[in-house]
């Protein structure tokens, strides 16, 4: 393959914070935006928008995977659904499916941290305009907004109750995924050392140590997750009593 879809990394490096990466950025921000604009409308056409969100969530998927394939570096070591943001996006292919509030309540939390710290620091080696540059962020601005819809949408809300079982899901998948790491060499959720590449991980400490910080980032970052719907929740609380 040659192009947009080669495997020549040389050919479209990846920068930090250009100008692609920051349009992505802005993109993910905008969705985000629209998605609270339209939500009636959306509401109306639910099941065609959610039908349209599984199928470019779950085709961009699949052809990365069959783009690995043909260039002959699909490997068991890193291909597995066993980073968090595959593991996301599953979990999203399930949400957009489903309409289940206990998927919801796990892939909020999961979904929502991991996709947002691959948009801002992401392990990527390929830049615009190639096929992986565009999969990449598509597909985990997909796993953001699909979160979002079920928000504003449909009215699905995060709970204390669910950011325990996201966090106890967590180490389940990161169980997992250590054992795969020995079986593989791989490095699944970035259990055998740091991404190749800048990320948040590098203020995190050395290995192993930085896996225990990263547990601590993860619970506070859920809490902030939770914190707005907790707050909104008190202020409707207390304008009832004042009524």
């Amino acid at each position: 393959m040659s192009g947009v879809f080669s495997h020549d990394y040389s050919a479209f490096p990846f920068m930090f914070f250009s100008a692609p990466h920051i349009a992505m950025i802005v993109l993910s921000a905008a969705a985000a935006v629209l998605l609270f604009i339209f939500r009636k409308v959306l509401y109306r056409y639910d099941p065609q928008f959610r039908l349209y969100m599984f199928m470019l969530l779950f085709t961009l998927e699949l052809f990365y995977h069959l783009w690995l394939y043909h260039g002959g570096k699909w490997d068991i070591s890193f291909t597995l659904p066993l980073q968090l943001c595959s593991i996301s996006l599953v979990l999203s292919l399930l949400l957009l499916a489903s309409k289940s509030k206990a998927v919801f309540q796990i892939v909020y939390y999961i979904g929502v941290t991991g996709a947002l710290m691959a948009i801002l620091t992401p392990e990527l080696f390929l830049g615009f305009p190639h096929f992986r540059y565009f999969q990449f962020f598509i597909t985990h601005n997909l796993i953001v907004w699909t979160c979002l819809y079920f928000v504003f949408v449909h009215q699905f809300r995060p709970t204390g109750k669910g950011l325990i079982e996201s966090f106890i899901f967590l180490n389940l998948c990161a169980a997992a995924a250590f054992f795969a790491n020995k079986l593989t060499g791989g490095n699944y959720m970035f259990l055998s050392r740091k991404p190749e590449n800048n990320s948040l991980l590098d203020y995190f400490g050395p290995y192993p140590y930085y896996i225990i910080t990263l547990e601590i980032a993860a619970l506070f970052l859920f809490l902030l997750l939770l914190l707005p719907f907790k707050m909104i929740g008190k202020n409707k609380a207390g304008k009832a009593e004042s009524a």
